[in-house]
């Protein structure tokens, strides 16, 4: 696939089908990731992938507690507000959301990378996109959730065996699996919009209306 295709058309999927995912293709996504950068090379990550079904049906109970937590909390009254401003890509998105909370259990593979000792992510989260953008590769869908580990580290780590005292962190679950949906360019501001030069609230010179990349 040619690089800026992978780059503008790796978007959140969370509708996926409960078609498995073959294991060359999980090697090669895992793989992937372990190549980037790594922050003294300590490659100080561990990652866990989970396809049993039983499993991924007590993760999808937890992130289903989860979501509602996260609606009671930090997002609350924001589907409330976006249904009086007439906000539909907002609502599109907790829509897309609410379909993964719900549907859980049907996602073929979860990916649920760990660290330590890399308290601001410089690690492992450029991990974990290289390991999305390699299943965008292979036509697999995935989408960065953080739910589990905001709200429910030490059930999860109990569920799948972490240790409790080695200092590992979840960073994410990442929801593998071939989409229902179609990819595409994701929607998004004009970029000369949200870049500065050389001093904050200085714009460019330049403007770009529209992707630098289409199909």
């Amino acid at each position: 696939m040619d690089l800026n295709e992978a780059l503008y058309t790796t978007r959140a999927m969370r509708r996926v089908s409960s078609d498995p995912i073959p294991a060359d293709v999980v090697q090669s996504m895992l793989d992937a990731a372990i190549r980037s950068p790594s922050g003294g090379n300590t490659q100080n990550w561990r990652w866990l992938t989970v396809t049993d079904r039983g499993t991924v049906n007590e993760l999808g109970v937890l992130y289903s507690e989860a979501w509602v937590e996260l609606n009671a909390t930090f997002y609350k009254g924001v589907k409330e507000a976006a249904t009086e401003r007439g906000d539909d890509m907002t609502l599109r998105v907790i829509s897309s959301s609410q379909w993964l909370a719900d549907n859980f259990d049907q996602v073929p593979l979860v990916v649920l990378p760990y660290h330590r000792s890399d308290p601001s992510g410089a690690s492992i989260y450029p991990a974990v996109w290289s390991l999305m953008l390699a299943a965008r590769g292979h036509g697999v869908g995935t989408t960065l959730t953080t739910l589990l580990g905001m709200f429910k580290q030490a059930e999860v780590a109990e569920l799948l065996g972490v240790p409790s005292d080695k200092g590992w962190q979840n960073a994410a679950a990442i929801p593998c699996g071939y989409p229902l949906g179609r990819w595409g360019v994701a929607k998004r501001a004009p970029v000369h919009e949200v870049v500065y030069e050389e001093r904050w609230g200085e714009t460019p010179e330049w403007t770009v209306s529209e992707p630098l990349w289409e199909a």
